[in-house]
């Protein structure tokens, strides 16, 4: 076996690194540093197997010879790589479905809710996603639960201990590592128009969610998401259907402020993310739409145009890792579909067929991953 001891290799401008072949074997004590650059720096001119370090998602990735794609960052699946959990659903769907985010093919069940209902908003951190909130139709019944799940197994759901401030239903949440969020607009036991956000500490079992403010405008129906700085919330009626974008930091406490607007006013729609960027899919008015459009999570400014969906639809889950956003589910009223396809975060290009749902068509109310922007 040959070997080749040296301490620095580059090419004759010191640009970078010259091409070595023939080399079976690299030891070393100390360490190895990749090619790195942000997500709009990555080269072009790639082939399967090639990585490097991306600076915008501080992770390694690799082209698979489809797209840039993480290197396991969490073995929270028994194939790796990140996991994305679809719940709820119309009565009598209790279900939770899985996905591989990074893979491509139909979701296993993952378990059952503790309490039948729906309406309900997800948050998650790397190792545990959160329910909140909900309803059943008859007799109507609002609920302040919260109940949780580990990424990591199967199984149904566990009650978190604590609940929410308020009993409540078209819940909507969001997180970053520690602290979870919870938006709604509609309280019970009446039917109140409201624009509450709660927060909780995602590993902290047995305590009650507290306030944590309100979003800018009263309204349901509405999407979220975030990167590990700020959550973002999209859409909704009250009883009109706006375009309202705004958002939080979610370390602090406080009224949401204004970010911009989508393109058309929307209730109901898609969202994912990966840690710089927002996207935000379909949702209702007048029809069910199938647009796709993102916003630079960082910024503030009105969303731009991205894709189409695969099927029009509202009422479905978004997950995501830090390369892919997938979307589970959704109805476009009366029909549901059992859909799930996905986009590239980084990109802008109609969405791709992933699979189906397991449990069949049925709208996703709570959506989850262990990969999503906050992270």
């Amino acid at each position: 076996m040959s070997r080749i001891n040296v301490s620095k290799l580059t090419n004759e401008n010191e640009e970078g690194g010259p091409s070595v072949s023939g080399i079976s074997t690299f030891s070393s004590t100390a360490f190895l540093v990749p090619p790195k650059g942000t997500t709009a720096q990555r080269p072009e001119d790639v082939t399967p197997g090639m990585i490097r370090f991306n600076t915008d998602s501080g992770h390694l990735e690799y082209y698979n010879g489809v797209e840039w794609t993480e290197v396991l960052v969490a073995n929270n699946s028994l194939d790796g790589g990140n996991r994305g959990l679809f719940g709820g659903g119309d009565s009598p769907h209790v279900t939770i479905d899985y996905i591989n985010i990074s893979t491509l093919g139909n979701s296993q069940t993952f378990g059952l809710y503790g309490t039948t209902r729906f309406t309900m908003g997800s948050c998650s951190d790397s190792t545990r996603g959160l329910w909140a909130g909900g309803q059943i139709p008859s007799p109507f019944t609002f609920y302040n639960l919260i109940d949780f799940v580990t990424f990591a197994s199967t199984g149904n759901t566990t009650d978190f201990g604590g609940d929410l401030v308020n009993t409540t239903y078209d819940v909507t949440g969001t997180s970053n590592s520690t602290r979870g969020l919870f938006a709604y607009g509609t309280q019970g036991p009446g039917f109140t128009f409201v624009a509450k956000i709660d927060y909780v500490t995602i590993q902290s079992t047995g305590t009650n969610a507290q306030s944590f403010g309100n979003l800018s405008t009263t309204r349901n129906q509405t999407t979220s998401f975030s990167s590990s700085v700020r959550g973002v919330f999209a859409g909704g009626m009250n009883p009109g259907i706006v375009n309202t974008i705004d958002y939080v930091t979610i370390s602090t406490l406080g009224n949401a402020q204004d970010f911009g607007d989508l393109p058309t006013t929307r209730r109901n729609p898609l969202s994912c993310s990966n840690s710089t960027r927002g996207v935000i899919a379909g949702g209702f008015n007048p029809t069910y739409r199938n647009e796709i459009e993102f916003i630079t999570i960082a910024t503030t400014g009105n969303a731009q145009d991205f894709g189409d969906l695969t099927v029009a639809r509202g009422f479905a889950g978004g997950v995501s890792s830090s390369t892919r956003g997938v979307f589970g589910g959704g109805s476009d009223n009366p029909s549901n579909y059992n859909t799930i396809d996905y986009v590239t975060i980084s990109s802008t290009g109609n969405a791709i067929d992933f699979g189906d749902l397991a449990r069949g068509a049925s709208r996703v109310y709570g959506a989850c991953s262990n990969g999503h922007g906050g992270l």
